[in-house]
Order: structure tokens, then sequence, then C-alpha cells
């Protein structure tokens, strides 16, 4: 298909090879394992002389038809689907690192990708040292000769702060170092972060990439060269995405670019709504001027993504209150669903954060982070207005 063809028509259109049945929705290949016509085909396909599939770990239909949809949409070369989002997260560094590498990372990351740089990679020998997203210095002073990669969130969970990827992407080019962009919260649709410069993008497509919390799932997306070593380890050890919900993806991806819309719609309505409550110390969304990277989100972003952070006054006890007295709002640990989500950070996703690691991400005991959903934005506001009177003391 025209590669020139907009977002939305790649999305809906692009599809894998019809079978004899000529369906219009691609099946689901259930299967652990594919049949040769003769022993000299199974060679062939082996010794990678002529394409063919051999085993679900390796490759499948399914996974086959949403990589290539998420690469069109992307604009990466290739890629591999993984189990969950922490699967790709692994592999896009394990693939690359060697014992005695260094990571330099963004300070303001994920819970658990933070466990893995702190819990896992010292055991194979992979230093980190972590940077603050708005101090460029800082960056360019932490990289060591044994700097093989930086690793970055934009927007940052759960801060919501945005780093300039073409400057990063131009530092890790200067060093010919492996820059990997996280870019679950912004999705293909809003920003694409191998056009300035990364070398590989990682996905939670458990996240919006689903949009109906249905799937624990990820992908890694990049050159071909980069991905060739992904792919080998994943291989190796497995980490790799079911044919179904790879089927569920694919179809997901039909209405990404419509949910976007309405998810960043809702959310900057809301965001301006609790900005302008006595109530509320500070909001954090990359589209609203107050944001501190407001005109860079808006130079690198489409929209400014579904969600907002927000902080009460009366801190702990406030925000825990707050949370208990909705109605519409789900109380979870996910996002990027049609249902609106509400989250603690530093009480569930970030709480193996020590106080001072809490403190230098920016999480506070009464940051409260959102994920706006698709339900009409009066019902959402009603229900957060309602929720601030009944948390007052």
């Amino acid at each position: 298909m025209d590669r020139k063809r907009k977002f939305e028509t790649l999305a809906v259109r692009l599809q894998a090879q019809r079978s004899s049945h000529h369906e219009h929705s691609v099946p689901v290949f259930e299967t652990s394992s594919f049949i040769f016509g003769s022993a000299e085909e199974a060679r062939a396909v082996f010794a990678d002389e002529v394409p063919g599939n051999i085993y679900t770990r390796f490759a499948n239909p399914n996974t086959d038809e949403l990589i290539s949809k998420l690469c069109a949409l992307e604009g990466a070369e290739d890629g591999v689907a993984t189990a969950s989002g922490m699967a790709a997260v692994f592999l896009s560094i394990f693939a690359l690192l060697r014992p005695g590498d260094h990571i330099l990372a963004s300070r303001q990351i994920f819970g658990t990708t933070h466990l893995l740089f702190t819990q896992v990679l010292p055991r194979w020998g992979i230093s980190h040292t972590y940077a603050d997203i708005n101090n460029q210095k800082e960056w360019s002073d932490c990289i060591m000769p044994t700097t093989r990669m930086i690793y970055a969130e934009s927007p940052s969970n759960p801060g919501l702060d945005v780093i300039d990827l073409g400057w990063l992407g131009k530092l890790a080019k200067k060093n010919d170092i492996y820059l990997v962009i996280d870019n679950c919260f912004a999705t293909p649709y809003l920003q694409n972060p191998l056009q300035y410069g990364a070398d590989l993008v990682v996905h939670s497509t458990t996240k919006f990439i689903d949009g109906q919390g249905r799937t624990i799932s990820g992908a890694v997306l990049g050159n071909r060269e980069v991905i060739q070593e992904v792919r080998l380890l994943s291989k190796i050890t497995g980490p790799v995405m079911s044919p179904h919900t790879a089927w569920i993806l694919s179809k997901s991806l039909e209405t990404l670019a419509v949910r976007m819309e309405r998810h960043c719609s809702n959310a900057l309505v809301l965001a301006r709504f609790l900005e302008k409550n006595p109530d509320v110390i500070w909001v954090k969304y990359p589209f609203l001027p107050s944001h501190p990277q407001y005109k860079l989100a808006k130079r690198q972003m489409k929209l400014g993504g579904g969600l907002v952070t927000f902080e009460l006054k009366g801190g702990l006890e406030r925000a825990h209150r707050f949370i208990n007295s909705l109605e519409l709002m789900s109380i979870s640990s996910n996002l990027g669903d049609t249902r609106s989500i509400i989250t603690h950070p530093a009480t569930t996703t970030h709480s193996k954060l020590t106080p001072d690691e809490k403190k230098a991400s920016g999480i506070t005991d009464g940051m409260i982070r959102v994920s706006v959903g698709l339900e009409q934005i009066d019902d959402i506001l009603a229900d957060m207005e309602q929720a601030i009177q009944n948390s007052m003391q």
C-alpha cells in the first residue's frame, strides 16, 4: 500500500494477505507450528533462503500483520511483538548491551522500568545514571566512555514531562549511542520518535493501542539492523505475543486515531477545569500553557495525550479521600482505557521508589494521575467536582 496515505487509512486498510477463503477480516491463526510441503522446503525456510513460518515463538501471521501496521504508523522498518510492555523494554536493552556497558536514562520513568535498572541490570554488569528530563547539560555531562544507550520516556510516567527528542537524537548520534524512546503515552498517532533519531521505540500496547484494557502486550520498533538483534533475543528467550492478542491489537489500531482525538480533547478540558479549582495546587498536561515544556510539546506532539496529573491540597490523606469519593472513575494502575482511570502513583505504580527517588522524580504524596477516558466530558467533570468537594474535611 502507498506509504503516502494518511495514518487513519493505513491503520484501517493495511492487513495480511488474504487466504483462499477471501475473508474480509483477518482470522486468528491459533497454531503453535506450521507444516512444510517437503523436507527440502523445511530446510530452505530454516536456512532463511525462502520466507515461511516455522513456529509461533518465531513468527505468526497475526503478529506479522500487527507489526507491519505499527511499522507503517510509526515510520519503522521492522519490529517485534512482545508479551508485555516490560518485555519490550527488556528486549530493547538486553539485545543491545553487554556487561560493562552503561545506560543514561531519564529520571522520570515508569516504576517497573526503574526497578529493572536498579535491581536487574546490575546483576548483568550493566550500570546506569539518571539525568533530569529538563536539564540538557546534565545529560551531556553524564555520558561516559562506556555509555552505549540513552533511554527516555516522553511524556513521562507519571509526571508528563516532555523531553526534546530532536536534541536527544543529536546527542546520541554525536556520541554513537543507541537511543531508545518509550512512546507509550503518545502512541504513533501523536508523535514518532524515530524521525528525531531514535534507534528503537518501545510500546506497552496494553495501553492506548489496545484501548479497552483487554490485553497485556508490547512492541519494539526501529531500523531493520537493530531489530535483528532484538528478534534474535526474542526467539531464544520467548517473551512473544500470542496470535489472539495480536489480532485484537490489529483491530484496535483501526480506531486509534479516533480514540486518541477524544482522549486528548477530554483531557485538555479536564486539565483546564482543574487548573481553575482553588483546591488544586498544580496541574500538568503537555498542551496547557502552564506546562514547563508547553512550546516543545506543541512542536513535537500532534495533541497533548490522554493523561492529566495534578495535586490537591491536603497531601496523601486528601488524595485518598478524593479517589474514594469518585463514582464514575475506575481505581486502577492501568491507563489508556475507554474508561477513565484514577491512580495514586506514590502508593501504587511508583511505590517501590524510595522517598528520595520519588522526590527526584517529582512524585509527591498528593499527586494524582488521571487516564481520561471516552465518556462524555461533562460527566467526567461532574464526578471530579463532587469528589473534590466530598474529600474536604
